[in-house]
Formats: structure tokens, sequence, C-alpha cells
């Protein structure tokens, strides 16, 4: 089933001359692990934010299971959905379990669905529950507030998870872990999942398929073996090439 549909989407903001999105088509399959790849300003999160209506397209259509979200409230759309930045922006005040039970208590869960849902979500993403829940911000590592961040995107189960550089500020050794972490979670939940990254590597380890950008265009969108194999134009090349030319010198090192 195709769970995300960009149906020819552009996206201009006041006063600029250029697009920042400039007529995207793609569909996405659900149970995808989807990455979005390009330098600074190439419209990879323009494109993330208007799937959960944080932005409004200038033109096109994004279809969500089947439903036009321009239809359907903005506040219902973002509710279905997972979203982690790499602010992770939990609330400092608040314990790690407050962070996480944020929106079922608002949805009025019963005390002991919280629980056992923050139970099951600390588990999840690798931490002790009886360690970490009454913990605050602080008193984690930012590896750790990371993984705190994409526990508090699943806690009401969405189907589709938006990532925007969700480890970006993470120091090398890290990034690594939760990148494996991300697979295996991605794995054990088959969830739609959405990663913008401006690391090839990165892209190309986690992605089934890779959408590749650049000025606000989709240049190539396919598997990262593909893309390897047939870059569509100078610029994914070039890509290529950079990639390979890391691993070139790691290599001659060996």
């Amino acid at each position: 089933m195709v769970a995300i549909e960009y149906r020819d989407i552009s996206k201009k903001f006041e006063g600029s001359s250029a697009y920042s999105v400039s007529h995207v088509s793609a569909k996405i399959n659900e149970g995808e692990l989807i990455t979005i790849l390009g330098s600074s300003g190439c419209g990879k999160t323009t494109l993330l934010k208007m799937t959960n209506r944080l932005l409004s397209p200038n033109e096109g259509q994004i279809i969500l299971f089947g439903e036009d979200i321009q239809t359907v409230d903005e506040t219902v759309v973002r509710r279905r959905m997972g979203y982690v930045i790499q602010q992770i922006g939990l609330f400092p005040h608040k314990t790690i379990e407050e962070n996480i039970a944020m929106i079922p208590k608002l949805q009025k869960w019963d005390r002991e669905k919280i629980h056992n849902r923050v139970t099951e979500l600390l588990l999840l993403v690798g931490l002790d529950p009886e360690e970490y829940r009454k913990r605050y911000p602080k008193q984690l590592s930012g590896g750790q507030q990371q993984r705190i961040g994409l526990a508090r995107a699943l806690v009401t189960n969405p189907k589709i998870m938006l990532l925007d550089e969700p480890f970006g500020a993470i120091d090398a050794i890290t990034r690594l872990n939760l990148q494996n972490e991300l697979i295996r979670i991605h794995q054990e939940t088959k969830k739609t999942m959405l990663l913008v990254t401006h690391d090839i590597n990165e892209a190309f380890k986690l992605g089934n398929r890779v959408m590749v950008m650049d000025g606000g265009k989709l240049l190539q969108f396919d598997t990262p073996g593909n893309i390897v194999k047939n870059p569509k134009d100078a610029f994914v090349k070039s890509l290529v090439d950079s990639a390979r030319e890391q691993n070139a010198f790691w290599e001659d090192i060996d």
C-alpha cells in the first residue's frame, strides 16, 4: 500500500524568486525507511514539513493513505505522525517519563496504560525503564536524549515517522550506535519512516530507498545500490564519488 504520495509538490517562500521545493512527485510504500539526501537549502526539510502540514505547498497534493492532507485538520494530520528533530526539545523541568507521556496525558489515557507504554518504549530504545523514567533531561547524554525524543515520537504508535537530521548534533560513535538502533526499531515496528540527512553514508546505510535532492528538485529516487551503479546526473554522481573517496581514504590507511 502507498503510505505517502507527493503529486507535483512545489513550495516558494514569500520574497523568494526560487522554489524551495520544485515539482516533486514520488510514492512511498507503507513500511519503507526512506532517506532524503541533499546539501543545506536543497528543500529536504521543507518537503518533510509539508508532509505534516507545518508548511503548505503552493502547488500539488500530498496524499496520506489515500487522503489529501489539505482536506484534514492540520492538528489531526500531525497527531497521526511522529516527528523527531535534531534539537530534541525535551522539557527540562519534566522527568523522562513525563516528557514521553505528554500526548497520552492530553488524550486522557489512564495512568496504568501510560506507565506501561513508557516502559515499553524505553525498552525499545535501549534504556532501562527503572533507571531512566524518573531522571531529568540534564542527567542524560546527548545520545540518550535523542533516544527519548524518538520514544516520545513513537508513543501514540503513529503509522508514519518523520526524522529531520536526528543524529546531526551527536558525536560519530554515538551516531553510529543510534543508526543501528533505528534500523532495529524500524525492523521491529515496520513503520513508514522518512529521514532527512546531508550525510551520504547515513542515507545509504539507513534507506531502503534514497531521495536525492538539489535546488528543490528530486533528482533521483532509488535503492542505494541502483544509485551507486547508475547515478542519473552529474550532481548525483558527485555525491557517489565523494563517498567512494572517503572509503578509499580508509582503504589506503589499511
